[in-house]
């Protein structure tokens, strides 16, 4: 729709621009009826719910407005002169508004309209926000003497009939807590109590309870981009970096998990009443994914962890006197549940050289029982929400277009993770999912 906006409206202006310089004309009833019929069919559109409203088609709104209304003024007005025509005028100002159009238009492009993936649990959903302030960590990312706050967002059935399982999640290297909310409602509605964390100066942005906004650090994105780049740093580098960022992520997620199983000890909010503190499950994407399997390593009251599309680097050993990474070879007891993308599936052969997924692969008898699951055409970002809200940004980010159906692969993936903790949490069915999708 947003395409087929665009197209209409150029054509349009284009078509003025002609008529004008066959006609050698500048003011015309007919350009001012045109510009006029394309505010009024784009209001129709609007109120017909064919365009689904959003402060994103403001900008185009507004320009369709300003020139729908020059031009009733034009018709309104007594003409006392006629303005001298010139082609060059005609050209020039077609192309401005041109440009105008695409500017206003960019939003929509960038974050157009898209229905929402199936929720199909018998719960509403509801959400809360909280910022939490661990009193025992420094934030290292700043000059000051600020402790560390984090900030989470919980999913839970808005009706409750009992207490649930908590599920935390983490998101990518420079996500954002809700980089899959499609599957945190999924979860939610099935009777499970889901927070995620934003990973301040971790993640791409975050808003505490006070308006406080926090951007990604600029070291540390530029650390990432370079630790995925292969040569640019060597091994020891490379290991120390992904050790640094582990710790970080476990830290933010052990404090929430503390803090909220205080909370729901206390029961002082509607949010914690609801959680059965006995089953905990942990999960992410990416750098997430990474930090979850890592933390089940750390906790034992951690009872199952889905890892969506991350390389164990909790599980990689450095030799510093030989310069290898080796995998650990302590088993992997927890159930483990694998998605991958195309992007990492060829990676975890034996073969592959890239060494961040040697504890992947597998053939690592420490993670025998894990359940493994390959999106074929899928890519990085097709295991989030990005693809549906997004396109354009997903495949810039991850390198091209994925040869797989967003909703297919999101709706399934929140299938899979939902059977996954059923099993696991709920002791609810048996969980077989297919090698490949």
């Amino acid at each position: 729709m947003e395409i087929f906006i665009l197209v209409v409206t150029l054509v349009f202006e284009l078509a003025i621009a002609v008529y004008s310089l066959v006609t050698k004309q500048i003011r015309s009833k007919i350009k001012s009826w045109t510009r006029i019929a394309l505010f009024i069919g784009f209001m129709m559109l609007i109120l017909g719910k064919v365009i689904v409203w959003e402060y994103t088609w403001g900008l185009f709104a507004g320009l369709l407005f300003i020139l729908a209304f020059k031009e009733m003024v034009a018709l309104l007005r007594k003409q006392t002169h006629t303005p001298r025509y010139k082609a060059f005028s005609t050209v020039w100002k077609f192309l401005l508004l041109a440009l105008s159009v695409v500017v206003t238009l960019v939003p929509v492009l960038l974050f157009p309209q898209y229905r929402l993936p199936q929720v199909t649990g018998p719960y509403a959903v509801a959400t809360a926000t909280y910022s939490y302030v661990d009193k025992n960590r420094i934030e290292e990312f700043t000059d000051q003497d600020d402790h560390r706050s984090v900030n989470v967002e919980f999913w839970y059935p808005e009706q409750a009939d009992g207490t649930y399982p908590l599920l935390v999640f983490s998101h990518g290297a420079f996500g954002i807590k809700t980089s899959n909310t499609s599957t945190f409602t999924e979860l939610a509605s099935h009777g499970y109590v889901v927070v995620s964390i934003d990973h301040p100066y971790h993640s791409f942005y975050t808003v505490s309870e006070d308006g406080k906004v926090v951007t990604v650090n600029p070291e540390y994105l530029q650390d990432f981009s370079n630790a995925n780049i292969k040569g640019v740093y060597p091994l020891g580098k490379f290991f120390e970096l992904n050790q640094k960022w582990m710790k970080l992520r476990t830290d933010d997620m052990n404090f929430v998990i503390d803090t909220i199983l205080e909370q729901a000890e206390q029961k002082k909010d509607s949010v914690y009443e609801r959680i059965d503190t006995q089953k905990i499950g942990v999960f992410g994407h990416s750098m997430g994914g990474s930090a979850s399997v890592a933390l089940s390593r750390e906790r034992d009251d951690i009872d199952a962890v889905v890892n969506i599309d991350a390389p164990f680097y909790s599980e990689l050993v450095y030799d510093k006197v030989t310069n290898e990474l080796t995998a650990k070879s302590e088993a992997f007891t927890i159930p483990l549940l694998n998605v991958y993308s195309d992007d990492v599936w060829i990676q975890l052969d034996s073969s592959s050289s890239y060494l961040p997924y040697i504890a992947n692969r597998i053939a690592n008898k420490s993670f025998k029982g894990a359940y493994n699951v390959h999106f074929k055409g899928a890519k990085h970002l097709s295991l989030t929400d990005l693809p549906l809200f997004s396109p354009i940004l997903a495949n810039l980010l991850q390198g091209g277009k994925a040869n797989i159906d967003k909703y297919y692969a999101i709706e399934t993936q929140n299938e899979l993770i939902l059977r996954f903790f059923d099993y696991a949490l709920k002791n609810q069915g048996q969980f077989a999912p297919k090698a490949t999708y």
